[in-house]
């Protein structure tokens, strides 16, 4: 057993868990900041959308007034003072649906209808802001349980993982003082053979010395069935009488060897003789045909260099016929035409 790699192994694993539980501890750090920056984040959200909202209404009231729209003068109130209203109520037998006097939302009593609307809106408004405080107090409440939640499951993780270190460390102890008894025993077995090894050896080493095998006593390989029959698995070796033998049937089969060979060469140099008489009347044979070619291609040429000249003389001949034929003009003209 190697003491110090399971030291190192051990070390490595203490350095492996601290780095994780540091590593576990910065996360769990991590998620609460973000949490933190998370509600502060919307908090700012909701106040700056409350702001606006609240400029909205303020830009409204204060740039958008019915006195600056286009079309206020055809709803002036005051040019209406001494007409005769177009209704005097929602029920007015006047307003029939030709009259175009009464449309939805139009009623008399718009005004107090919108200004419940928006009182009712208003309601709504608030109650919707309580509710949006309540849902965030509830998440606010619900990531502190579950914040507490996590760390308590954090120390009982840590818990389990003291003891299972402790309950490692035991075994790892109770390994090390095994393996240390067993490399004891194993060391006095190792001894025990290896003495027994070494007197087994020397035995062995005794015996094969004052052996047959070792001092080569050619006695041993005489067969049973007779001194020219021998023992193959203990035969040592010929004697002089059958070495000389063995040397001089061997220079005997040198000597024919030799002469073997002696003969091939001789028939070698024959075969290369007729081989060579063979190809000089072959070339001689050659060079004949090639001065009998070259004859016929001269009388050839000098044939062919005859009928040449005959019938150029034919063709002048003819052309001449030709030209005593012809009047003294066409010939002229024939002549310069050739001529060009």
């Amino acid at each position: 057993i190697d003491k110090d790699a399971l030291d190192a192994q051990v070390k490595e694993r203490k350095i492996q868990e601290a780095a994780e539980k540091a590593e576990h501890e910065r996360f769990a750090h991590d998620m609460k900041k973000n949490d933190k920056l998370m509600c502060l984040l919307e908090e700012r959200q909701k106040n700056e959308i409350k702001d606006m909202n609240r400029a909205l209404i303020e830009f409204h009231k204060n740039f958008q007034k019915p006195e600056t729209r286009r079309e206020f003068d055809l709803n002036d109130p005051q040019a209406l003072k001494k007409d005769r209203p177009a209704r005097v109520s929602d029920d007015d037998p006047r307003c029939t649906i030709s009259s175009m006097q009464k449309f939805m939302g139009e009623d008399l009593n718009y005004d107090q209808r919108m200004r419940f609307q928006k009182e009712q809106l208003r309601e709504w408004s608030l109650q919707q802001q309580k509710d949006w405080k309540n849902a965030l107090a509830d998440q606010k409440l619900a990531d502190d349980l579950y914040d507490k939640f996590r760390i308590e499951l954090d120390r009982k993780i840590m818990e389990e993982q003291r003891k299972e270190e402790e309950s490692r460390r035991a075994v790892c102890t109770a390994t090390k003082n095994f393996n240390i008894i067993q490399a004891a025993e194993l060391d006095h077995k190792n001894e025990l053979e290896k003495a027994q090894k070494i007197k087994d050896d020397m035995d062995e080493i005794t015996c094969l010395l004052r052996g047959d095998f070792l001092s080569e006593n050619p006695d041993q390989a005489i067969s049973p069935w007779g001194k020219h029959n021998v023992l193959v698995n203990r035969w040592k070796g010929m004697n002089q009488e059958q070495l000389m033998a063995i040397r001089e049937f061997q220079k005997e089969q040198a000597l024919e060897k030799q002469r073997a060979r002696e003969q091939e060469r001789r028939r070698d140099a024959e075969w290369d003789r007729q081989h060579l008489q063979a190809a000089r009347a072959q070339l001689l044979w050659e060079r004949h045909q090639q001065r009998q070619n070259q004859v016929q291609r001269r009388d050839l040429d000098a044939v062919n260099a005859e009928l040449s000249q005959e019938q150029k003389a034919k063709n002048i001949y003819l052309k001449e016929e030709e030209y005593s034929n012809i009047p003294t003009e066409e010939f002229y003209a024939q002549f310069n035409t050739t001529t060009r």
